[in-house]
């Protein structure tokens, strides 16, 4: 892991997350899993084996996990989809200062290249979560330009999290270790590796490449997509 240029007040809440698991606690709106209760249930059992943050999405959970867990780092997000945007991973300022009012430290915003409905850009949104908010933003870029523009407007950490999502980038596979490592020789702000992350071994090889954190979801919490996988090896 690189040494990295951080904000003075940023510091101490990253130092807590540098070098370690964050776990990304969500369920499918089908899934009964989708309980707040039991989305801050999985998150306590992961903090309590050693992950150091929460990735989680919606207001709601992220106030259950809150209250269930009033020191842990969390990193939250709003999914939307709105007809004629691609961008849904907390598109819009509302979305953001919602979850800020759930209890989230750091909020994941899309900072892609993409349009994002009512006219507002990522930088005008990083601003308004940095001044408004007190919050910190986390950039879910797909390409290194995506990262280098995010960085530049104050973005102050960027994960890899759209690599493989996007039109630009889905002719590729999860994990983007090539991406990846490009962010760790050529950015100055922190890096988390996150998005295919399917196993000890393959967080591990993230974090020899320079990771400054890994958010690993599906293999952990993932249970319907997890059995969906196994069943479909099975004849009936």
């Amino acid at each position: 892991m690189s040494d990295r240029s951080i904000s003075t007040d940023f510091f101490p809440l990253w130092q807590r997350l540098q070098g370690g698991l964050i776990v990304s606690c969500q369920a499918p709106a089908d899934s009964p899993l989708r309980d707040p209760q039991i989305v801050a249930a999985m998150a306590k059992a992961a903090v309590l084996r050693g992950a150091v943050g929460i990735r989680v999405d919606t207001p709601e959970h992220v106030a259950a996990v809150r209250q269930c867990l009033p020191d842990t780092p969390i990193i939250g997000l709003w999914k939307q989809t709105i007809p004629g945007c691609d961008v849904y991973i907390t598109p819009q300022y509302h979305h953001a200062a919602a979850i800020a009012a759930a209890g989230a430290d750091i909020i994941a915003i899309d900072a892609t290249d993409r349009s994002r409905p009512g006219g507002e850009t990522f930088a005008e949104i990083v601003d308004r979560v940095h001044r408004d908010l007190k919050a910190w933003v986390m950039a879910d870029i797909d390409t290194f330009e995506a990262a280098e523009a995010a960085a530049a407007v104050g973005a102050d950490v960027v994960g890899t999290t759209l690599y493989g999502y996007t039109a630009a980038t889905q002719h590729l596979s999860p994990p983007g270790f090539n991406l990846l490592s490009q962010l760790v020789a050529r950015l100055s702000v922190p890096t988390i590796c996150e998005g295919g992350i399917a196993s000890p071994e393959m967080a591990k090889q993230g974090l020899d490449l320079g990771a400054d954190a890994i958010v690993v979801g599906t293999a952990i919490t993932g249970i319907d997509a997890q059995v969906r996988a196994y069943r479909s090896v099975f004849s009936r």
